[in-house]
């Protein structure tokens, strides 16, 4: 691993403090939802839907894996401190400034619950920017971050349902199913891409060289959050007819739309981390041959298999640190030739290095020679 760096030990320890904070209240008011039968079916149900989104954004994720604990603090920041943030800015806010509850769906929500996501993002922006390579790493971030709100939106969504205390009607089991529907079926991607917006700007921002990029872009993918959340949120006020109509008109497409600009960010990191290594093969960093190997999944697989067949578990353990080492080394040097490398590059550099010479005499690729030693 990197020698940590002091932002990093702060960016853990605010996070860290802050979600331990976010969850005393958030637990408390999940548990003033309904009874305890109530709430183990509540959040059941918003449970379904996680595994299946987060397993699309680790796909996403693949060539250069984010670090599973910085992911986890999204997921944990989305559940426990965007959502007591929100909770207690819209609260306050409909104590002092009296707003209808219209206003408050499609226009203090989005604003609030944007801007309490989006901290995450800026806070890794701020301490951790060597954490993000671009704007595929600003998705899969924000991603886990909307997917951690939604759960437990969803579970004092559908709680309230089935008890009767959301307005909608008298509850049940027929209340609930529909709420399940709309929200668990229906749209369980709408957190998430919502704060994608938020994610592709910071992933712009770190990509460039351009102070006053670095500053409009996450400001521009927040108000676009923002926009697409109140649009999305108004159109329940008036009824499920301009709901279907904004899904399928609007949300749908731009979901699409989005998707496709992922896809092609994961497609464009196997050509960057081509371009990338073989720079740094040619400045005699790792051997020039061993680049294949690492640049495509399925060479990634195989080579690992082969390692497993020769060597067994510490065979594979070996090959994935070596294709881990190397992988880390062709984003960070794809960042230093655009001119932006983080600031402990040269340190990050190094270790790479070091990595890579100490593993590389003890594993073989298929159809290279097995090393004696």
């Amino acid at each position: 691993m990197v020698p940590a760096r002091r932002d990093n030990v702060v960016f853990t320890a605010v996070v860290t403090g802050l979600v331990v904070l976010g969850a005393l209240p958030i637990l408390l008011v999940v548990a003033l939802s309904g009874g305890p039968g109530t709430l183990v079916l509540a959040t059941a149900l918003a449970a379904l839907p996680v595994g299946p989104l987060v397993a699309c954004y680790l796909w996403l994720d693949r060539y250069e894996p984010e670090p599973r604990s910085l992911l986890l603090l999204g997921l944990l920041w989305g559940g426990f401190v965007a959502t007591a943030a929100a909770l207690l800015v819209q609260g306050l806010g409909g104590f002092f400034v009296g707003v209808t509850e219209a206003a408050s769906l499609a226009v203090v929500a989005p604003v609030t619950e944007e801007l309490s996501k989006g901290a995450f993002l800026v806070l890794l922006l701020w301490w951790r920017r060597a954490e993000l390579d671009g704007v595929l790493d600003g998705i899969v971030y924000a991603g886990m971050v909307g997917i951690g709100f939604a759960f437990v939106e969803n579970i004092l969504y559908l709680a309230a349902a089935y008890n009767g205390t959301d307005g909608m009607g008298p509850g049940g089991t027929e209340a609930l199913t529909a709420t399940f529907v709309v929200r668990c079926l229906f749209s369980p991607f709408a957190h998430p891409f919502f704060t994608t917006f938020i994610g592709i700007g910071v992933g712009l921002a770190v990509g460039s060289r351009s102070p006053a990029v670095r500053v409009l872009a996450p400001l521009t993918g927040y108000v676009l959050a923002v926009l697409a959340h109140g649009l999305w949120n108004g159109s329940t006020i008036y009824g499920m007819g301009s709901f279907v109509a904004v899904y399928v008109v609007l949300m749908f497409p731009a979901l699409v739309g989005l998707f496709a600009i992922a896809v092609w960010a994961r497609r464009s990191e196997r050509l960057m981390l081509a371009a990338a290594l073989g720079d740094a093969a040619r400045q005699g960093l790792l051997p020039a041959t061993d680049i294949g190997w690492v640049g495509a999944l399925g060479a990634r697989r195989r080579a690992r298999a082969h390692a497993r067949q020769l060597g067994g578990a510490a065979g594979e353990r070996a090959m994935r640190d070596y294709q881990q080492a190397v992988i880390e080394l062709g984003f960070l040097h794809h960042r230093y030739l655009r001119g932006t490398p983080p600031p402990d590059f040269a340190l990050r550099g190094q270790h790479y290095v070091a990595r890579i010479r100490a593993v590389r005499p003890s594993i073989a690729f298929p159809g290279q020679v097995v090393p004696t030693r």
